[in-house]
C-alpha cells in the first residue's frame, strides 16, 4: 500500500513539473498563432519583475525536484539495504536450529544409557545456546569469542563419541579483530557431520585459524569415507555463502577440495 501512495506521489509530481516546464512553450506558441509576428520573446511585453519572479518560480522549481529526486534514490538504498539486513536476520536464524536440530537428535539416545554424561552435555549444549541467541544476534563479535564457541563444540561432541578421534584446533589471533557471529560453525558442523560421523576408525578434524594484516584465515580438513554415496551439503552451505555475500563483499574467498578420502574448506575475510 505505501509503494502504491509513493508511486501516485511521484507521478503526480512528475505531471505537475512536466506541465509547467511546457506552459512558456504554450504560450510562445499561443501569441505567434495569434498576432502576426514572425517571432516572440517570451514576456517580452510584461514587467521585469514579472519575469524575475518566473524566473525564481522555475529555479524553485528545479531545486525541489532535484530535492524529490535524491530522496527518492536515498529511499531506494535504504529500502535495499533494509531487504539485505531482513534477510540477513533470517539466514542467522537457520544456522541455530540446524545446528541444536543434529545435536539434540545425539542427546536422545544418550539420556537413557548415561544419565550423567547426558547432564553434562545439556549443561554444554544450553552454553552455547546462550552464546548463539545473545551473541548471535549482534552484527560482529570478537574472534576470539568465536574460537571459544568452536572449543565448546568440539568439547561437546567429544563426551558423546564412544569412539577415538583424532581433533586438533590451532588458533594465531588478535583477540581485538571482530568478525560476523556463527561464521566458521557450519564448516566446523560439516567435518563432523560428513567426517567423523560416519568413520568407525581413524577420524580426524584439523582447524586452522590465525590473523594477518587485517585478515583471518581458517582452514579446516577432515577424511571421510569415500565408499559412501555423496551426500548434499544441505542448507548449512548456501546459508554460509549467503551471509558472506552480505557482509563481506568482495571481501572474502570461500573455497572446497577433495582428493581421495580427504575434504578441505578454506575462507578467507577481509577485515
Amino acid at each position: 500500500m505505501i509503494f502504491n501512495i509513493n508511486r501516485k506521489k511521484g507521478f503526480v509530481i512528475i505531471s505537475v513539473a512536466i506541465v509547467t516546464a511546457l506552459i512558456p512553450i504554450l504560450i510562445t506558441a499561443f501569441e505567434l498563432i495569434t498576432t502576426d509576428k514572425e517571432s516572440v520573446v517570451f514576456l517580452e511585453e510584461y514587467p521585469a519583475s514579472i519575469g524575475v519572479l518566473i524566473l525564481l518560480y522555475y529555479v524553485l522549481l528545479i531545486v525541489l525536484l532535484l530535492f524529490w529526486f535524491l530522496k527518492q534514490v536515498i529511499s531506494f538504498f535504504n529500502l535495499k539495504n533494509e531487504k539485505a539486513k531482513t534477510e540477513l536476520l533470517h539466514l542467522k536464524s537457520q544456522v541455530n536450529p540446524h545446528f541444536f536440530f543434529n545435536t539434540l537428535n545425539n542427546l536422545y539416545g544418550l539420556v537413557g544409557t548415561d544419565t550423567k554424561k547426558a547432564q553434562e552435555l545439556i549443561l554444554k549444549l544450553s552454553d552455547m545456546m546462550r552464546y548463539s541467541i545473545y551473541e548471535g544476534e549482534k552484527e560482529v563479535v570478537t574472534l576470539k569469542a568465536e574460537v571459544d564457541y568452536l572449543n565448546n563444540y568440539i568439547a561437546l561432541h567429544k563426551m558423546r563419541y564412544h569412539k577415538q578421534i583424532d581433533v586438533k584446533f590451532e588458533a594465531e589471533i588478535e583477540d581485538d579483530y571482530k568478525v560476523m557471529p556463527l561464521l566458521f560453525i557450519i564448516l566446523l558442523e560439516n567435518a563432523f557431520k560428513h567426517g567423523i560421523e560416519n568413520l568407525s576408525k581413524g577420524a580426524y578434524v584439523y582447524i586452522n585459524i590465525k590473523t594477518i594484516d587485517n585478515k583471518v584465515f581458517f582452514e579446516i580438513e577432515n577424511n571421510f569415507d569415500q565408499t559412501l554415496p555423496k551426500e548434499d551439503k544441505g542448507i548449512g552451505l548456501k546459508n554460509l555463502k549467503r551471509r558472506l555475500e552480505l557482509v563481506y563483499p568482495k571481501k572474502h574467498t570461500l573455497s572446497f577440495s577433495a582428493t581421495e578420502n580427504v575434504y578441505k574448506a578454506k575462507l578467507t575475510l577481509q577485515l
